[in-house]
């Protein structure tokens, strides 16, 4: 089954204490459109603007990503750039231009209104409930967000997440949202919000997956190098997104799985600047880290 992802295409600046890089491409659709790709075909909705790259376009379609959905408007494709301190937790954003981006309106085309999994990506929830509005009875919606919509679009978010199956965010946004500072007490606190799924990331440390009198706890892969944690929790959300897919049927168990497939292929995703390492990641590759993780995390 297909994937629809929706959210942002950008073009990045980054620097880290250790290397800068610019033009980069970025966006919360472009990583987790990609990382969906590893296991379903990806339908693609979005803005760019004229001067979007052909290398980039190429790129999505080198993946199998189908783009008719990606528009391309006159003008300038939106830009990001932001630096990382020597601890990675801790990024500022330099400079944002929404060019394009900040008339943004997402037109689902009809071959992609069938879609059996739709991931809304981050961007504002208004625009993600504008997704729901077009799409004919999705099987399952998956839907992240940030602590930028839980200051300012609070109402449209709680809207939002009545109408998905499973909402993701950090473990800071879950005690933003909801007030709680115990984010297992959160994540319960969401659930009764409306989706009966709640993952919260927990960066370096893992993740917590909530569904129905149920918890899971998973820790994140263990590296000894992040060159640019730039786009994880959105490939993290693709990687998810796109397992489920492939399933039959999507409960507890299966998303317990597809927390795994989603967290080793964000694993791999910071061992380069922007999509660099996924470009040439293989299926081979994240089978081997998948048991290289039930190994490390067996008793």
């Amino acid at each position: 089954m297909s994937v629809l992802v929706v959210g942002s295409v950008g073009i990045d600046d980054v620097k880290t204490a250790e290397e800068s890089h610019k033009d980069l491409l970025g966006g919360s659709a472009s990583y987790a459109a990609v990382a969906a790709s590893f296991f379903s075909p990806v339908n693609l909705v979005g803005v760019v603007g004229s001067d979007f790259p052909d290398q980039y376009r190429k790129l999505y379609q080198a993946k199998g990503i189908d783009i008719t959905g990606l528009e391309i408007a006159e003008g300038l494709t939106f830009r990001w750039s932001g630096e990382y301190e020597v601890d990675m937790n801790n990024r500022n954003t330099v400079s944002i231009a929404l060019n394009v981006f900040e008339k943004f309106e997402p037109k689902v085309p009809e071959s992609y209104r069938k879609s059996e999994i739709v991931l809304l990506a981050n961007i504002a929830p208004a625009l993600q409930s504008m997704v729901l509005d077009q799409m004919d009875k999705p099987r399952f919606v998956i839907a992240d967000t940030m602590d930028l919509w839980i200051n300012i679009a609070k109402p449209d978010l709680l809207k939002l997440i009545k109408r998905v199956d499973m909402l993701i965010l950090n473990d800071s946004e879950a005690k933003l949202l909801t007030g709680v500072t115990n984010t297992v007490v959160a994540g319960h606190e969401i659930q009764k919000m409306g989706p009966r799924y709640v993952a919260i990331k927990k960066g370096e440390h893992g993740c917590l997956l909530f569904g129905p009198d149920q918890l899971f706890a998973i820790p994140a892969f263990p590296l000894t190098r992040v060159p640019d944690p730039t786009g994880a929790g959105d490939c993290f959300a693709g990687g998810l997104a796109g397992y489920c897919a492939q399933q039959k049927t999507i409960d507890f168990q299966v998303l317990k799985e597809a927390v795994l497939r989603g967290t080793i292929v964000a694993s791999y995703n910071v061992e380069a600047f922007s999509l660099k390492r996924l470009e040439s990641l293989t299926l081979v590759e994240i089978h081997s880290r998948h048991e290289q993780y039930k190994s490390l995390t067996t008793i």
